[in-house]
C-alpha cells in the first residue's frame, strides 16, 4: 500500500475530481486501509461541498466578519508553524521540510484546518429553513465530529458526567442531566467541548458506541424540523426540543442511528 506521504499531494485533486483513473484508484485503495487519511479526505470533501453550495453568496466582496475570521485563521496558522518554516524578509519557505517524526499537532492539523475553513465560510451567512441548509448544517457538524474525535484521540482526554453537565450549565446556560445508564444503548461517554458555528457556538458531547465515535450537538436558540440526513458516509439525526436543536452524528447504519437518537431523546433531561 502507498504511504501517507505518497498520498498527501493527491488528496486535494482527488477531492476536486481532477485525478486520472490510475491515481484515483491508488487513493481509493489507501483510504480503505488508512483511517486518518480517510478522515482527512472526509473533512476536505465537506469544505468542498459547503463552498460549492454557497458559491453565489461568495461572489460579492467578503463581509467584514468573514475577513476578520480569515485574518485570524491566517495569523494562527503562521504562529503555529515552526520558526524555520515561516516566511519573512530573510527567510524562504522550504518546499519539503524534513521531520524525523510527526507530532500530534501535525497529525491533527488537516482536520483542524479543514473544519476551521468550513466554519469561516459557514459563519458568514444566515441559514434559511430549506432542505439544502439542513444538509449543509449536517455536513458542517460532521466535519466537527471528525475533527474533535481526531483531536481527542491525539490528546487522550476524558470527562466524567458531572464535569460535562457543569460545562453545559456554565457555557450554554443549559441545566441538563446526561443519560444515567448510557451503557444500555451501548454508549460510553468521552467528554464535551464547545464548537464554533455561525456567529456563536454549539455544545458538542462525545460518546463511543461499541468503540465507534458518536457526537451529540446542541444548537441553542435554533429550531429545525425532525429528519434524518446522510452526508459523507455518516448519518445525522436532527430533532428539536423547545428552542434547542439536537443533532446526533455517527458512521453507523440508519436503524442504529434512529435507536440511539430515540434513547438520547428519552433519557436526556
Amino acid at each position: 500500500m502507498p504511504s501517507c506521504k505518497t498520498i498527501d499531494p493527491l488528496v486535494t485533486p482527488f477531492v476536486d475530481g481532477e485525478l486520472p483513473d490510475a491515481d484515483r484508484q491508488l487513493v481509493d485503495d489507501h483510504l480503505r486501509a488508512c483511517a486518518p487519511c480517510h478522515s482527512r479526505v472526509l473533512a476536505e470533501q465537506t469544505v468542498h461541498t459547503l463552498i460549492r453550495a454557497r458559491a453565489s453568496a461568495l461572489k460579492p466582496p467578503a463581509p467584514e466578519p468573514l475577513r476578520a475570521r480569515c485574518m485570524e485563521l491566517a495569523a494562527h496558522s503562521h504562529a503555529a508553524a515552526p520558526s524555520h518554516l515561516r516566511s519573512g524578509p530573510d527567510r524562504l519557505p522550504l518546499p519539503h521540510p524534513i521531520a524525523p517524526r510527526r507530532a500530534w499537532s501535525t497529525r491533527i492539523a488537516p482536520y483542524a484546518l479543514a473544519a476551521s475553513l468550513m466554519l469561516v465560510v459557514g459563519g458568514a451567512f444566515v441559514y434559511q429553513a430549506t432542505d439544502r441548509s439542513v444538509r449543509v448544517l449536517a455536513a458542517e457538524l460532521t466535519a466537527d465530529h471528525v475533527k474533535c474525535f481526531a483531536m481527542n484521540k491525539a490528546l487522550g482526554m476524558r470527562q466524567m458526567p458531572a464535569a460535562v453537565e457543569s460545562s453545559m450549565a456554565s457555557g450554554f446556560d443549559w441545566s441538563m442531566h446526561l443519560p444515567e445508564n448510557p451503557a444500555r444503548a451501548g454508549l460510553e461517554l468521552v467528554g464535551s467541548r464547545p464548537c464554533l458555528y455561525g456567529e456563536g457556538k454549539v455544545a458538542h458531547i462525545m460518546y463511543r458506541h461499541e468503540g465507534h465515535p458518536v457526537s451529540l450537538f446542541m444548537l441553542p436558540k435554533t429550531s429545525r424540523a425532525q429528519q434524518l440526513v446522510r452526508v459523507f458516509g455518516h448519518e445525522a439525526a436532527i430533532w428539536c426540543v423547545g428552542n434547542r436543536t439536537f443533532v446526533l452524528v455517527a458512521r453507523e447504519p440508519r436503524p442504529e442511528i434512529e435507536r440511539m437518537a430515540s434513547f438520547v431523546q428519552a433519557s436526556l433531561h
